[in-house]
């Protein structure tokens, strides 16, 4: 799996229509779609990469990812059409980002990058943090992936040294390898976690709205 990032994953789901489905319900074309998605993942896995760094925090999103479903955003364009793929969106943004507050900054930010509206990147936020937890979901179901965690989770292996193994290689191949900064926490070399960063396709883990994110 080392290359994947989620931007790659959505932009691919149900071969394009997912990401077209998201620029039609908010009149934008494919350019300025992919741009506001570029724009907004990095806070989203920076939220991801933040929780993670906290105790019980991969724990938890192995949880999110396993019970919650949200591949079904990936895998069928239309329920991004639905009430609830806000809903979902915003509770998985209240948790990662902590308050309303930090999602207007993160929008804001986007929108000024994009030179897209701020309203529409308020509005496009809760689907993008969707489809992102999709993303992860589809990849824990790759053959072994999920057992592999589940298992280091419950004691086989979780410490590491940084060199590859044990849980945070494990969750260094989940989120598509990455730059292995030396970030420890729990066990967990946390800098295993560069895939994941690099959520928006672009090689460098660490833009403007990721560091805010990271810093609040």
């Amino acid at each position: 799996m080392a290359g994947v990032n989620m931007f790659d994953m959505i932009k691919g789901a149900a071969g394009g229509m997912a990401m077209e489905q998201v620029a039609k319900q908010f009149g934008l074309n494919g350019s300025q779609a992919e741009g506001a998605f570029r724009a907004l993942l990095p806070a989203v896995s920076g939220g991801l990469k933040r929780n993670t760094a906290q105790e019980g925090g991969l724990q938890g999103l192995m949880g999110a990812l396993q019970g919650g479903a949200h591949d079904r955003y990936l895998d069928d364009p239309a329920e991004l059409a639905k009430p609830e793929a806000v809903e979902d969106g915003n509770a998985i943004l209240g948790h990662l980002l902590g308050s309303k507050d930090m999602s207007r900054q993160v929008a804001s930010h986007a929108a000024q990058k994009t030179g897209l509206d701020t309203g529409i990147m308020k509005k496009m936020l809760p689907m993008v943090a969707a489809m992102a937890m999709g993303s992860l979901s589809k990849q824990t179901k790759q053959p072994g992936v999920a057992d592999a965690l589940m298992g280091a989770l419950s004691g086989g292996g979780a410490q590491s040294s940084g060199g590859g193994g044990g849980l945070a290689g494990m969750v260094g191949g989940l989120l598509g390898g990455g730059q292995k900064q030396q970030a420890q926490s729990g066990g967990v070399n946390l800098g295993m976690l560069g895939g994941l960063l690099d959520a928006d396709g672009d090689g460098n883990p660490m833009d403007d709205i990721l560091n805010m994110v990271m810093k609040r």
